[in-house]
């Protein structure tokens, strides 16, 4: 059950790591030390990560990385993984041509 992370919290500055260039989100390029400074600006939960960065978002929809990019914000919050709720998944959304919509009849 996820709980409420205290945002007053210090956290301490970010400090980087040596495996800060690995990717974690490989559909949209995303780092480890990329994820971990999100954090530090104060970005806490995984919704508002992945509204800033991306991950989760790509053709994997988080099934490869999202668990991943919730250990991560974990351990920056020293929070258990637990304390975090995941995302909501929706499907991807794809373009639709103006024109497909211009060639709808109205039915009176």
């Amino acid at each position: 059950m996820s709980k409420i992370i205290d945002r007053s919290a210090d956290i301490g500055e970010f400090v980087p790591e040596k495996d800060d260039d690995i990717l974690v989100c490989r559909c949209e390029e995303i780092t480890k030390g990329e994820i971990r400074k999100a954090v530090h600006m104060g970005l806490y939960t995984m919704t508002e990560v992945k509204r800033f960065l991306r991950p989760t978002m790509g053709l994997c929809q988080g099934q490869i990385c999202g668990e991943n990019v919730r250990r991560i914000i974990a351990k920056e919050l020293k929070e258990p993984i637990e304390a975090l709720k995941e995302t909501t998944a929706r499907p991807p959304v794809r373009p639709i041509e103006m024109e497909v919509f211009g060639n709808e009849v109205e039915k009176l």
